[in-house]
């Protein structure tokens, strides 16, 4: 293996020790001189990678622009900031979700903890589960992002180089011996109580499947014991261990490819209780990061109800469903599946109800190409609806959405221009969204205004 660069080992041991200090002001040590050995270790830093010329050095592996622009760095449009690592303030290449709910880049939460660290960053909270989960949706929207703005992404390091020790084949197939062999359904389902607790806690125990890849079959087959077949806390189980597996990225496309699994977890997704069908909402989501799942998913019915479940149901199964279906919607074929199943109705009374505000403008903004899906908006005062979330939201991915929505109803529709014209003349929300909009929300709310000009010069040419 090749030896790290002398400024590549200094810059590692300034992080190291700029965690150090961090952590001991974190466990309480508030005193000027742990204050004063970050602030070193910080302003070291910056210069370890940034040099005096206030570029990064190399190529480093780091998001950034293309050579050719780095003449117009100083025009260069910001990263968002819901895209940057609230440990690195870098931009995020492999976003992953801790116990506390925050998002971090995996390489450095993952340093952080190997530091001895237990508490999130963030919260502060502590951290009995170091599990990282993949935030699918928060990548899917940095590569679009990074493709609009001509930004290079790094390539996401393999996290699933895991070796599977006999220690957990072995436990792996007593559990299953048990799910697959036993008369009792008292010891069936035990078993299967067990498989979601390991599955749970030991995020290496999940590449077993990688070398069992019949085994989720195997288990949803053990539901027809007459013991098991009605039985809500079964199917919860045996779902939630579909979702715990499906966290391990190789394992997606082997549950994909499981002719039962994803049947299974549709099936669950219109028959089980709220807490499986949530789940089941949450592993389709994990699944759709592939796209040749994705059409599957789409093909076998489930955006019908993934859509009845963000309708109806509590607010951690609606957020689990409008994910699904927004990593599904980015699939052409299934934006019609979604649209026929009534998603426009659905994240509209959404929106006016204050529920999911964000991921209803998300999904209808990737929806918003499609003409049929503008009418389908406007008639529910679509028009009102986004300038009101212009003005009021506090996040800048809402605003965007909220503004390629309405663009898309001012091309489509004259009579509507007219009104977002009165209200502009009134709020000046498009004016203030084209100066501190993020680059795609100053493109379409410049678009909207030039519009509006245009018309207006057209009605005094014909005065």
């Amino acid at each position: 293996m090749a030896k790290p660069a002398p400024a590549e080992e200094e810059a590692a041991a300034l992080r190291r020790r700029l965690r150090r200090s961090l952590a001991a002001v974190a466990a309480g040590g508030a005193v000027a001189d742990v204050y004063d050995e970050a602030a070193a270790a910080l302003e070291a830093l910056r210069e370890a990678e940034l040099g005096t010329g206030g570029r990064k050095r190399g190529g480093g592996g780091e998001g950034r622009r293309p050579a050719a622009e780095e003449g117009e760095e100083k025009d260069a449009v910001p990263v968002p900031p819901q895209f940057l690592c609230p440990i690195s303030s870098r931009i995020m290449s492999d976003p992953v979700i801790v116990a506390s709910g925050q998002t971090y880049d995996r390489r450095s939460i993952e340093e952080w903890f190997s530091e001895g660290n237990q508490l999130c960053p963030q919260t502060q909270q502590a951290l009995l589960d170091t599990t990282l989960i993949p935030n699918h949706l928060v990548r899917s929207m940095i590569l679009q992002w990074c493709t609009e703005n001509r930004f290079d992404l790094p390539p996401v390091e393999n996290q699933e180089e895991t070796n599977v020790t006999n220690s957990d084949q072995k436990t792996f197939d007593e559990i299953f011996k048990k799910i697959t062999s036993s008369p009792k359904s008292t010891e069936i389902r035990q078993a299967v109580k067990d498989l979601r607790l390991i599955t749970k806690q030991n995020s290496d125990f999940r590449a077993v499947l990688g070398e069992r890849p019949d085994s989720i079959s195997r288990m949803i087959f053990s539901r027809s014991n007459p013991g098991l077949q009605n039985d809500p806390q079964v199917l919860e189980d045996m779902v939630t261990v579909i979702l715990n597996f499906s966290l391990h990225d190789s394992n997606k496309k082997v549950i994909g490819d499981d002719p039962e699994a994803i049947p299974f977890l549709i099936w669950a997704l219109k028959s089980g209780d709220m807490g499986s069908r949530g789940n089941s909402a949450a592993a389709i989501f994990t699944l759709s990061a592939l796209d040749s799942n994705k059409e599957k998913i789409g093909e076998l019915g489930a955006m019908g109800p993934l859509i009845d479940l963000l309708d109806n149901s509590n607010i951690i199964a609606k957020k689990d469903a409008a994910s699904a279906i927004f990593n599904l919607c980015l699939l052409h074929e299934n934006k019609s599946r979604a649209t026929k199943n009534g998603i426009v109705d659905v994240a509209m009374r959404a929106m006016d109800d204050q529920l999911l505000v964000d991921g209803s403008l998300a999904i209808l903004a990737l929806l918003s190409s499609n003409h049929e899906v503008v009418e389908m908006i406007t008639e529910f005062n679509g028009a009102a609806c986004m300038l009101c979330a212009i003005r009021e939201s506090e996040c800048s991915r809402s605003k965007e959405n909220a503004v390629v929505v309405l663009f898309a109803i001012c091309m489509f529709n004259r009579m509507k221009l007219k009104e977002v014209e009165a209200d502009e003349k009134i709020n000046g929300s498009l004016a203030l969204l084209a100066q501190s909009g993020t680059s795609r929300a100053r493109r379409k709310a410049v678009g909207i205004l030039e519009k509006m000009k245009r018309n207006m010069h057209n009605r005094h040419m014909s005065c």
